[in-house]
């Protein structure tokens, strides 16, 4: 192990190929660095950083690289503070543990990168800015903002196939959100314009055997009005396929179309264990349009802004969705919203609606919505709904049940079926 303090014997440790490279202290002023294949950069103690000149970029990877026990800073939080060198036509393995940075983390798979494993293991991306990080994702009429952590896999061959495990990735701290959305993990989507049937994206696959993430807080900056684009503070996005996803944090978005949990690409598991809280309009709680096996949500979901709905299912699958409780305060806040055929929906603690009619974001276009506590679009069909703690709303003339386009098998609800705000049903 080759220990540096300063600026110059780091340069010069790179530039050779160094093995395995120690930082002590911190070392500021830094040009954007290249590890060559095989080599890894760590930190000897919890104060070593590294701080990037302005207008530079962090750490380009190549193949088979580590990076452990570092602070990197970029002078702007839209730099890279850690990226990939597309050139190489295999990543190997990509290692993160115990990184924290100013500034993105982008990984992805194009030019000529065909194969490579990423693995994350407790990230966290203090600040960062991807509002105009390109290209983005497409589907339902709408673009996806880039995550101040991205993992992608952009090659149109759909035989490229990238891996991953990605644990504990942090993003913003309350009050200070990253900006465009959290954590984003993606494929099939070649040229960021176009996705396929039902938003499934052409192309590469990248498949995550667990997603893990702990507290992530976004504000995408889109300007209000804005139908044509979405961020998620997580995102499972098209050609994604995630084995479990976790959210051990609270995800909490602050702006316009600012989706808490999102997901397009296909899931076998995902649990929130910790408060999903949205505070711009149309922010919605968890968006489904994927396919997905079971989701636990076991901790509640709370939405503020007009058109913030809590769980909506416009396209895809979902075999089993339980909630622990579901609260929107605004115009066209639905509570839940399902206009596919669906398994099983269960809410332990009651949904509670406390807007009237509105409109909301809905595939790319603003929709004139009632805030029910429960409506099901045409097309929608539940087998089997039990809500404990009752369906309330307070808006006035909105119906806190809304069957008249769905159709559920079996319906249970404890606690009542309540509209407090006038002629709702």
């Amino acid at each position: 192990m080759l220990v540096v303090k300063d600026s110059a014997a780091l340069e010069a440790a790179v530039a050779a190929g160094a093995d395995d490279i120690a930082v002590s202290g911190r070392i500021e002023g830094l040009p954007s660095l290249r590890l060559v294949p095989g080599r890894s950069l760590s930190g000897t103690d919890a104060s070593a950083a590294l701080a990037f000149a302005p207008g530079a970029e962090g750490v380009r990877l190549t193949a088979d690289n580590a990076l452990s026990s570092l602070r990197l800073e970029t002078g702007d939080p839209a730099a890279r503070a850690v990226f990939n060198d597309t050139s190489v036509p295999d990543l190997g393995i990509l290692a993160l543990s115990d990184v924290a940075t100013v500034g993105r983390v982008e990984i992805v798979a194009r030019d000529a990168v065909r194969a490579g494993h990423v693995a994350v293991s407790r990230l966290d991306v203090e600040a960062a800015d991807a509002r105009e990080a390109l290209p983005r994702p497409y589907a339902y009429n709408v673009h996806a903002r880039l995550g101040a952590f991205t993992l992608r896999n952009r090659q149109p061959d759909p035989d490229v196939v990238i891996t991953a495990e990605l644990i504990g990735v942090s993003a913003g701290r309350e009050g200070a959100p990253v900006r465009g959305s959290g954590v984003l993990v993606a494929g099939g989507d070649a040229d960021g314009d176009r996705a396929g049937e039902e938003g499934r994206g052409e192309g590469g696959r990248l498949e995550i055997t667990r997603l893990t993430t702990g507290p992530v807080f976004t504000d995408g900056g889109i300007p209000e009005g804005t139908a044509g684009e979405i961020t998620g503070g997580v995102f499972v996005a098209a050609g994604a396929y995630v084995h479990e996803v976790v959210n051990d944090g609270p995800v909490t978005t602050y702006g316009v179309n600012d989706m808490v949990l999102d997901l397009w690409g296909e899931a076998g598991t995902w649990t929130a264990r910790a408060p999903l809280t949205s505070y711009g309009p149309s922010g919605i709680g968890f968006v489904h349009f994927g396919t997905l096996r079971r989701l636990d949500v076991a901790a509640p979901i709370e939405t503020f802004g007009r058109g913030a709905r809590g769980f909506n299912v416009y396209e895809g699958t979902i075999e089993t969705a339980e909630f622990d409780r579901i609260v929107t305060h605004a115009d066209a806040a639905v509570g839940v919203q399902i206009g596919r055929p669906c398994g099983e929906l269960v809410v332990r603690r009651g949904i509670e609606t406390y807007g009237a009619e509105g409109d909301s974001l809905v595939k790319g276009a603003l929709v004139r919505l009632a805030a029910n506590a429960l409506s099901l679009k045409p097309g929608g069909h539940v087998r089997r709904v039990r809500v404990d703690g009752g369906l309330v709303t307070h808006g006035e003339g909105v119906a806190a049940l809304d069957l008249v386009h769905g159709r559920i098998d079996e319906l249970t609800v404890t606690g009542g079926v309540r509209s407090t705000g006038g002629s709702g049903r």
